[in-house]
């Protein structure tokens, strides 16, 4: 009996809250938030739930740090350079970690006020600062781009699951919706149908960046009239 309480602590010991939080995000990879169970952690770890609690709260304390460890390593992997780079760099670097691991996004939007979400607002706050926007404008222009990043980024992953749920292929779907466009009611629809044919071979990323783009130019202006 001694034995086994030995070897009980022994494993409770070796595990560890950034242990628990990889394996969490291979979970949550895998089966998204409903395969992040408590159970299902217990088994990839060969530990209890009692170990496991020791370190996480609950699911939610959970997904959160997961949450955070992605986001947090996105961030650190950026290279400063002028502001508005560093501002497309963090974008991309976000649009492409909720494109790999989709439930990020969602975790996000439940918890507003926790770490991942301070840690992007910061981000990109303290290039905001550097564009010398001035400080009444300051929450105004890190809030479009954080809604923007957040918003496109987690649309675009949820539409890539759709698609893989649905055995859907990207290029067919595309043909598919540019045809429909086209098909439109000219008088009623006159812009759709202008489109219509791009739709077939754009770049979702190229699309997200050109608007991040387009931000950084309306905070330029901003900016610049709150100079005059």
């Amino acid at each position: 009996m001694v034995k086994k309480q030995r070897s009980l602590q022994r494993r409770e010991e070796s595990l560890s809250r950034d242990s628990i939080i990889e394996a969490s995000v291979a979970l949550l990879d895998s089966g998204g938030e409903d395969g992040l169970t408590f159970r299902a952690l217990s088994e990839r770890l060969s530990t209890g739930p009692g170990a496991i609690y020791w370190h996480i709260a609950d699911k939610s304390d959970l997904l959160t740090a997961a949450c955070d460890s992605v986001v947090a390593r996105t961030i650190h992997e950026i290279v400063e350079t002028t502001p508005e780079e560093t501002i497309r760099a963090i974008a991309a670097g976000l649009f492409d970690a909720i494109s790999t691991h989709p439930w990020i996004g969602s975790a996000l939007t439940s918890a507003p006020g926790a770490s991942p979400i301070v840690r992007i607002v910061e981000s990109i706050g303290q290039q905001i600062c550097q564009l010398h926007v001035p400080e009444t404008h300051q929450w105004t222009a890190a809030g479009a781009l954080m809604a923007f990043i957040l918003g496109v980024s987690s649309q675009n992953a949820a539409n890539g699951q759709l698609a893989r749920r649905q055995n859907l292929d990207r290029t067919d779907f595309l043909e598919a919706l540019s045809t429909t466009w086209s098909q439109l009611d000219p008088e009623e629809y006159p812009f759709a149908r202008s489109v219509a044919g791009r739709i077939r071979d754009h770049d979702d990323r190229a699309d997200f960046l050109a608007g991040i783009d387009l931000i950084l130019m309306g905070i330029e202006s901003m900016r610049l009239r709150s100079q005059a």
